[in-house]
């Protein structure tokens, strides 16, 4: 039997689904990018990633049409003006293709692992390699430019040792021990993220059209910015370094080169990813102050992220992901198409 004959899976059809709107959105920042990008280490990184993006989507189209599935709008050329003012300095654009590639390496882990049919298993495999030479072209080219901020360091035991009393576990009262190396790279990762939020915020804050979105943004800015406030608090403490802060490198231009639906799904898109990576350094976190900030700040984002889908409902702007046939509903239709004989 053909395996490609097989119907995909509920979890297959939403990680193609997922990609299609995580690959249309990059290719309109992109595309903009490129219009103004001057140095040519990072024109090539951003010329390869649109490359990567483009076959993507007709990869994915075609998955689509092969289950007579409705291919997704996701984002076109409407919602990207890419002759608009510069927005964001070269640097900034490196430092958001490093993030972006991290988060897509993520997304195609757990795709591989939803995947059950073979050809669809290769393709984000395929993806997953693709997307480990772009993350190495932009780490590389981030060292060389001199302006990536390396994680804290650790200094080596003189013996292995474990852990003989539970006071392992304070964080509230007490003496609090030091950090893991595990929690150090979670708290590190995390102010990474919230450092590209509060500059997308920024820069998002002074092109967005709507009152409401404007308004939006500018809350979600004043929450990046506490996130960042709490995990550096927790840095001094422990006399580690921290990341620097991007949002130097927004300009003052005031002309919106996306359409309000496209920064509004790639504020929900980071801040859901942010949530989960909050929720994995949980999952790791054995001091209790740590996991009581984790617990608070994810609330917070998930508040966050609830109101801005209702505002994107509000708009006609979010698009409905794959879901299972609503039963109760077909079963209602059935009974009232019914005529006397059927009753």
């Amino acid at each position: 039997m053909d395996p490609t004959r097989i119907q995909l899976t509920a979890s297959e059809i939403t990680s193609l689904w997922t990609q299609y709107m995580f690959d249309s959105m990059s290719i309109c920042f992109i595309k903009y990018a490129l219009e103004h990008l001057e140095d040519k280490d990072i024109i090539e990184i951003y010329s390869f990633s649109l490359e990567l993006a483009e076959r993507h989507v007709q990869r994915a189209k075609e998955f689509f049409k092969g289950e007579n599935y409705p291919i997704p709008k996701g984002f076109t050329e409407k919602d990207v003006h890419t002759k608009a003012p510069r927005l964001f300095q070269d640097p900034f654009y490196l430092y958001y293709m490093y993030i972006m590639s991290l988060q897509g390496l993520t997304g195609y882990a757990l795709s591989i692992g939803n995947s059950i049919r073979a050809d669809l298993r290769k393709y984000h495999m395929d993806c997953n390699t693709e997307t480990m030479i772009l993350f190495e072209k932009t780490i590389d080219t981030m060292l060389s430019k001199g302006i990536y901020t390396r994680p804290p360091v650790i200094s080596p035991p003189e013996q292995i040792d474990f852990v003989k009393q539970q006071s392992f576990l304070t964080g509230w009262f007490g003496t609090r021990r030091p950090l893991t190396g595990m929690e150090i790279g979670d708290i590190t990762f995390n102010l990474y993220k919230m450092h590209q939020h509060v500059a997308l915020k920024v820069g998002f804050s002074q092109v967005a059209e709507s009152k409401k979105v404007r308004q939006y943004i500018k809350r979600g800015m004043e929450i990046a910015n506490k996130h960042i406030s709490t995990f550096e608090r927790v840095f001094r403490e422990e006399k580690l370094n921290y990341p620097i802060s991007w949002q130097s490198q927004v300009t003052n231009s005031t002309i919106s080169p996306f359409s309000d639906k496209w920064i509004m799904y790639q504020i929900l898109l980071s801040t859901q990813v942010t949530i989960a990576f909050y929720g994995s350094a949980l999952s790791v976190t054995a001091r209790r102050d740590l996991a009581e900030k984790y617990i608070g700040l994810s609330s917070e984002l998930i508040r966050y992220a609830e109101d801005g889908m209702n505002l994107m409902i509000d708009n006609g702007w979010l698009e409905e992901p794959p879901k299972a046939s609503d039963r109760r509903a077909l079963s209602q239709g059935k009974k009232e198409g019914m005529g006397e004989e059927g009753k």
